[in-house]
């Protein structure tokens, strides 16, 4: 009983966060719109111009798994709001008194957040194909599922720094100080052995890097890093982030 309770509990809190990113269309098409003057400016506009020594790869197909990732990642990141919406409205204070654990409410949240970034991230997938991207359906198929794995990861960072916050702007101020220098640190538009050694080293430690290279090796099977390696992490984070979102959610009151 308690069991389908719980199960429950996560079912309808991921339902409602589904609900919620349908409903704001200005969320969904903004949030296209940043990728896509990706894609224009630099994949097309400057492609052309852009040649790394020693990689055989147009520079559209390179960066495609990086703006992919950028999507995943502020989407996923910027669901934490919500957790500050529902503390504003008085959502979150009937959801934390409800007879489930608190362990129920971070993954329905973490969940929904994870199925709208991969969502999001289809779409930047599926224009990149329109726009010329080579992608075989087989990539694609493998994608698909290491998308949710980053995006929960990413989607767990943003709950728990939602959890630490009591404002709106003191949760967009601590963003502006993650989510950009995760995307621009991450490899994304730029392979990483054109950096300086020190520089390098900084990307090492940033959790982007590694979604970033596993999906760039699905896609065009080229990574800076092994991709066992790749791997490893991305599923490490994501486990991290996980329990510590859980551990922060529990001590709101």
């Amino acid at each position: 009983m308690i069991r389908v309770v719980e199960a429950t509990a996560v079912y309808t809190i991921w339902l409602r966060e589904v609900k919620r990113y349908f409903r704001a269309k200005e969320r969904v098409v903004g949030s296209i719109a940043q990728p896509v003057f990706w894609f224009l400016i630099f994949g097309i506009g400057l492609g052309r111009a852009i040649q790394f020594t020693g990689l055989d790869i147009d520079y559209f197909s390179f960066i495609t798994p990086g703006i992919v990732s950028m999507s995943l990642l502020f989407t996923s990141i910027f669901s934490g709001i919500s957790v500050i919406w529902d503390r504003e409205f008085g959502f979150l204070k009937e959801i934390l008194v409800a007879p489930v654990s608190r362990l129920s409410i971070v993954i329905g949240k973490a969940l929904g957040g994870a199925t709208t970034a991969t969502i999001q991230g289809v779409i930047i997938l599926s224009i990149a194909l329109l726009l010329g991207a080579k992608i075989g359906i087989q990539s694609i198929l493998v994608m698909l599922p290491m998308m949710v794995v980053v995006s929960l990861g990413f989607v767990s960072l943003g709950l728990t720094i939602a959890s630490l916050m009591d404002t709106l702007e003191g949760f967009n101020l601590i963003m502006n100080f993650v989510v950009q220098p995760m995307f621009f640190l991450s490899g994304a538009l730029f392979p990483l052995q054109s950096l300086p050694e020190w520089l390098r080293i900084v990307t090492y430690l940033d959790p982007m890097t590694y979604g970033v290279e596993t999906l760039r090796y699905i896609v065009i099977g080229f990574s800076s890093f092994n991709i066992m390696m790749s791997l490893a992490f991305v599923f490490t984070f994501t486990t991290l982030m996980m329990i510590v979102a859980s551990w922060a959610f529990s001590r709101r009151k």
